[in-house]
């Protein structure tokens, strides 16, 4: 008997998906119906049309996502796209996209959604009489200094309104372009409203290129941490996923890189595998990595009870069993050799307020 995996469903082969995670489309699962592409004969051509990417604009009626996890330090975010075209195969959050009635497959990093509005929605949540700050965290599903923010800005908006009423942020992305938006973190970090986690994955350019195809190359992301830590920025490093059997045994280099960056503290995560993300994960190892496929989900099915998923609170981001207590172990200690603080410090709550308006009476002291 073959354990042979079906294929997944691909889109039209005569469109060029040039540096895409994936190709494949699965079906979302809130779908009754499944597409798949045939040729019927009638449509022949010779020439490649390039996958486009397709931006929709949304209208949110609130922008704070809540939550209760134990795992995370926050019980707020706010993502401004739906969607990410850094393209990350492993990424957690492809299977959101089904919510959209999109594929979390090449949908995923083409048919994005933007949300021009955000920042309007955010400010007249922090004006209610019922809020209650706490920090906040910008990128918790899709990364918020995606390509597409360079034409929508709508990340540096949300800014803009999180400094206006001095509320404090976390921030976690592996975008190039927070570079641009210093100048409002900069101030921020100046009064300890603001955190930044870069992630980065593979100190392998190659790899890099393959697994995240249109994020920046790792040196860039470390030239990252370097800009924000020279402009006084507090920055973490966010090492993850850790995928055992492939990046695993570059734990310590990317650690002492990002210490030699600026890096202040050093957070880590096992591969996680949610729903579709599986399946076009296994799918893309068996095109890129075929020599490592097999090894890869060994080790990780080890350490997470032999499913190729986990998603139970406490052991979801770091896996359980000797494996999983073992790369724990080498964090440590690297974190110890490296001079990695333990925690950065706690963000101010106590600045929060409402801007002043145009006429108001502004305080003496």
């Amino acid at each position: 008997m073959s354990n042979a995996r079906p294929p997944l469903p691909a889109v039209d082969p005569t469109l060029r998906a040039r540096a895409r995670g994936t190709t494949a489309q699965p079906a979302p699962r809130f779908e009754r119906h499944t597409r798949e592409w045939m040729d019927d004969g009638w449509d022949h051509t010779d020439e490649e049309r390039q996958v486009q990417r397709d931006v929709s604009l949304e209208t949110p009626r609130s922008v704070i996502a809540w939550n209760q996890s134990p795992d995370l330090g926050f019980d707020r975010a706010v993502n401004p796209y739906r969607g990410c075209e850094h393209g990350c195969i492993y990424c957690y959050a492809r299977p959101s996209h089904a919510y959209l009635g999109l594929s979390p497959g090449l949908d995923f990093e083409t048919r994005l959604v933007a949300r021009p509005d955000a920042a309007k929605v955010l400010e007249r949540e922090l004006a209610r009489k019922s809020y209650r700050v706490a920090p906040l965290c910008l990128g918790s599903n899709t990364d918020p200094w995606q390509p597409i923010e360079a034409t929508h800005r709508i990340t540096r908006s949300l800014l803009d309104v999180l400094r206006d009423w001095r509320h404090p942020v976390t921030i976690t992305t592996r975008g190039a372009l927070i570079e641009r938006d210093i100048d409002i973190l900069r101030d921020m970090a100046a009064l300890n409203l603001v955190q930044v986690g870069i992630s980065v994955t593979t100190l392998d350019a190659k790899l890099a290129r393959a697994m995240e195809p249109r994020a920046p190359a790792p040196t860039r992301r470390l030239g990252m941490i370097k800009a924000l830590s020279e402009a006084g920025i507090p920055t973490r490093l966010m090492m993850g996923p850790i995928i055992p059997g492939l990046s695993d045994h570059e734990i310590e280099p990317i650690m002492q890189a990002a210490r030699d960056a600026g890096a202040r503290v050093a957070w880590w995560s096992l591969l996680r595998l949610p729903r579709e993300v599986s399946p076009l994960f296994q799918d893309w190892l068996e095109h890129h990595r075929p020599g490592h496929a097999a090894k890869v989900m060994t080790r990780l099915r080890e350490m997470r009870a032999g499913q190729d998923n986990d998603s139970a609170f406490h052991s979801r981001f770091r896996g359980q069993g000797a494996m999983a207590d073992l790369l724990a172990q080498r964090v440590k200690m690297a974190r110890k050799r490296l001079k990695y603080e333990d925690r950065l410090p706690d963000l101010a709550r106590d600045l929060f307020r409402a801007p002043p308006k145009t006429g108001d009476q502004l305080c003496l002291f």
